[in-house]
This record gives structure tokens, C-alpha cells and sequence, in this order.
């Protein structure tokens, strides 16, 4: 069972989601030879006060 963990910024729409889960699913069958049904993916949404770079919290950018 492969599992593929995507972490993001909220605020991308469940079609957005969708398209990205079925594009790195066809990815790793394409890649691996898996069969689509045995990969997982999961979306972990955090908001911009819980995200930073270079020492800034992206909601103070």
C-alpha cells in the first residue's frame, strides 16, 4: 500500500483536489505498475499562520 502525503495551504477547492489526486495516482501506477485501487493519498490543509519560511510566517507575508 503506497501512501502519498500531500501537505498545502488551505483554500484549494475540492475539484482542485480531485484532479490532483487522480493525476498522482496515474502518476505511481504509470511509474510503479501498481494497481490504482492500492494507492492512498491524503491532504493535510494547515492555514498560513501555521506555515513558514526563511523565519516568517506566511500570513505575515
Amino acid at each position: 500500500m503506497p501512501l502519498i502525503q500531500v501537505k498545502q495551504l488551505t483554500g484549494r477547492t475540492d475539484e482542485q483536489k480531485r484532479a490532483l489526486v487522480r493525476e498522482l495516482t496515474d502518476a505511481y501506477v504509470r511509474v510503479m505498475g501498481n494497481k490504482p485501487e492500492s494507492v492512498w493519498v491524503t491532504i493535510d490543509e494547515l492555514p498560513a499562520e501555521n506555515w513558514a519560511t526563511g523565519g516568517t510566517l506566511l500570513s505575515d507575508r
